[in-house]
């Protein structure tokens, strides 16, 4: 490479964060989104000559991120959360697995938040990620998903939108009317600013309880109505019974786990390491564990096992000495 095609190799990486924030909202898999960054990324080095600086180029990189992103959802359905497949389970109910396709995936902050936009703009683009938001998207049509996004998180007038995806204003002005409609019907959570000191002593409680494996001290952070979900499994409970039965049941091998936090949608989380096996040293990867929070409980707590290709995504260890 020359220095020239060095150079031009740095300025369309340092856009990479930005554009995994907007693949994983089409998408909602973060695996998705690298692969769609990736090839947005190559087709940008290819056609690099021909862009004329009518935008700006993190403007024209998003145009193909968006494009690439409608050509990966016409050969697939919708990723959902585990509990929209049925209804909670209790310790008795199998545990049935699913392809992980089939699930909603978690983003690391880190690989989806840009450095370099305003306190405004990162607010806005933080609560874009989050959970509640990412899920109600996966009920919009494609297209749907990508006006709305354009317009509602990257603040793109109706005409810009209309020209990226070759319709008219009208066209755009029609379809975000339908979008904003289906969202209104889903449970989204207010913005809400970073944790706030009660929410980090909470998070704080639950890495002691857990690592105790304390099961009054952890039930009593959680909500009455608290969930517990574990992809690829379909399987997932409601409640403190539940989740504690299954927990000090088939769930006891987690007894003696250390975590190791990170953050996953806007949201506390951490890399979950399980004791190893007779006459292995150390703790091993078992689960990514996402937790969602009320303002006083836990609300939701998502056990993500995939862990081979979940840690390095979030730039956690192999193992624990």
């Amino acid at each position: 490479m020359t220095t020239d095609d060095d150079a031009s190799v740095r300025l369309l990486e340092s856009h990479r964060k930005a554009l995994t924030g907007h693949c994983y909202r089409m998408l909602g898999s973060a695996a998705e989104a690298d692969d769609a960054v990736q090839e947005t990324l190559v087709r940008a080095w290819k056609h690099l000559a021909r862009f004329e600086g009518r935008s700006s180029l993190r403007t024209w990189l998003y145009r193909i991120a968006t494009r690439v992103c409608l050509d990966a959802l016409e050969a697939r359905g919708r990723r959902m959360l585990v509990r929209e497949l049925g209804p909670p389970g209790g310790i008795d109910s199998p545990l049935d697995t699913r392809a992980t396709s089939q699930w909603l995936e978690r983003v690391a902050d880190a690989a989806a938040l840009p450095e370099d936009v305003g306190p405004d703009e990162l607010l806005s683009l933080r609560q874009s990620i989050r959970l509640a938001f990412v899920a109600a998207l996966q009920h919009l049509p494609p297209r749907q998903r990508a006006m709305l996004l354009l317009t509602d998180v990257l603040e793109w007038s109706a005409a810009e939108a209309a020209e990226c995806l070759d319709v008219t204003v009208a066209a755009v002005n029609s379809a975000l009317q339908r979008a904003r409609a289906t969202l209104s019907t889903r449970d989204l959570a207010e913005p809400r600013p970073p944790l706030s000191g009660d929410q980090s002593s909470l998070v704080d409680r639950y890495v002691d309880a857990f690592e105790r494996y304390d099961m009054d001290a952890l039930t009593a952070l959680l909500h009455a109505d608290a969930t517990m979900s574990m992809p690829p499994h379909a399987l997932w409970f409601r409640g403190h019974a539940a989740i504690t039965s299954w927990l000090t049941g088939p769930g006891a091998g987690c007894r003696g786990s250390r975590l190791v936090p990170t953050r996953a949608c806007d949201s506390p989380a951490f890399g979950q390491y399980k004791p190893g096996p007779a006459g292995h040293s150390g703790h091993l990867p078992w689960s990514l564990i996402v937790l969602e929070l009320g303002d006083h409980h836990i609300t939701t707590m998502t056990y993500f096992l995939d862990t081979p290709q979940l840690f390095p995504r979030f730039g956690l260890p192999s193992r624990l000495p």
